[in-house]
């Protein structure tokens, strides 16, 4: 048997063969570009059903797909909003998928819902039934894992933790993305430095070398291990927020374990520590003692071997 995650993010489509054990037999990605609206999803379509024919050729017939997007999954509808994605305000992505997959179950879910199903897979989650994902990527989600099931919320949002309040007073900055996520995404993290260094005129570090509005958080990190102070005083603040969202999770959830992932958490896995320090002076004394905080154990694949795992579900469990 032979299961196909496909797993849409804002800049690229990555696709994977899965064995029922978990195993990838075979890989696939193409770049989105500016593609938008249906161009999108005919790459989609496009590279599944040639997925599913190669697969028929070669004797290992696809039996369930998985899909992971960037955004809401609205499950009762099969409709799909992703902000990444012009044209996806309400998306018939499971009609087009499944229009192309004849009678192979098709099934859809968030990005942030992946993360943690990937996890508890094949990655660091393993044998967990309360277990958060905390993506930090160009945005941030969580993926939440209760009693063994995705929490999903009444209309499919939950998890959309870019949005937790963490500063006081309000500011329009937020409307776009949150609170959290602007000052604590992989784009907020570009944001705050480039407020900064417009700030410090006589700042002649590191991040100086470059255009205020064209740095990346890369760049910060880079600053950072160099020990430049703007980067230092950014990524501090950083560690703050994402701590205080630890605490918030902990004090709410009381996971097994939380798992820290996006891209945002290659260069940011060596702060987990001072993360984990900073969320016990905010969360619950007992609870934050009963967590482990962890790095991803599949990095830039959870979405895929999410998707993977979202295709054996469907097989296993078709509610």
């Amino acid at each position: 048997m032979a299961l196909l995650g496909v797993d849409l993010g804002g800049t690229k489509l990555a696709l994977a063969v899965f064995s029922d054990e978990g195993k990838i037999l075979f890989k696939d990605g193409a770049a989105i570009g500016n593609l938008k609206g249906k161009e999108v999803g005919k790459l989609i379509t496009g590279k599944v059903n040639g997925i599913i024919l190669s697969c028929e050729n070669d004797g290992n017939t696809i039996k369930s797909v998985g899909i992971s997007v960037p955004g809401i999954s609205h499950v009762s509808k099969g409709t799909v909003w992703a902000p990444n994605i012009p044209g996806w305000e309400d998306y018939p992505l499971l009609h087009e998928v499944k229009a192309v997959c004849g009678d192979i179950p098709v099934k859809i879910d968030s990005d942030r819902a992946c993360y943690i199903l990937g996890e508890l897979w094949q990655g660091n989650a393993k044998g967990c039934r309360d277990a958060i994902f905390l993506s930090v990527g160009t945005g941030i989600g969580a993926g939440i894992l209760i009693n063994g099931e995705i929490l999903r919320g009444s209309h499919d949002i939950a998890g959309c933790i870019g949005w937790m309040a963490l500063q006081r007073p309000y500011s329009p900055e937020y409307v776009t993305c949150g609170c959290f996520e602007h000052f604590a995404s992989g784009e907020g993290i570009a944001k705050v430095a480039g407020k900064i260094l417009k700030e410090q005129s006589d700042y002649t570090g590191e991040l100086s070398l470059l255009k205020s509005d064209a740095i990346k958080s890369s760049d910060v990190f880079a600053a950072f291990d160099s020990g430049d102070p703007v980067a230092k005083k950014v990524i501090g603040l950083c560690v703050e927020f994402w701590g205080m969202a630890v605490a918030n999770l902990v004090s709410l959830f009381n996971p097994e374990k939380i798992i820290m992932g996006g891209g945002v958490f290659g260069p940011g896995v060596k702060l987990l520590p001072a993360i984990l320090d900073e969320a016990a002076k905010w969360a619950q004394p007992v609870s934050i003692h009963q967590v482990t905080l962890d790095i991803s154990g599949l990095e830039g694949d959870a979405g895929v071997y999410g998707a993977g795992f979202l295709a054996l579900k469907t097989l296993t469990d078709p509610k």
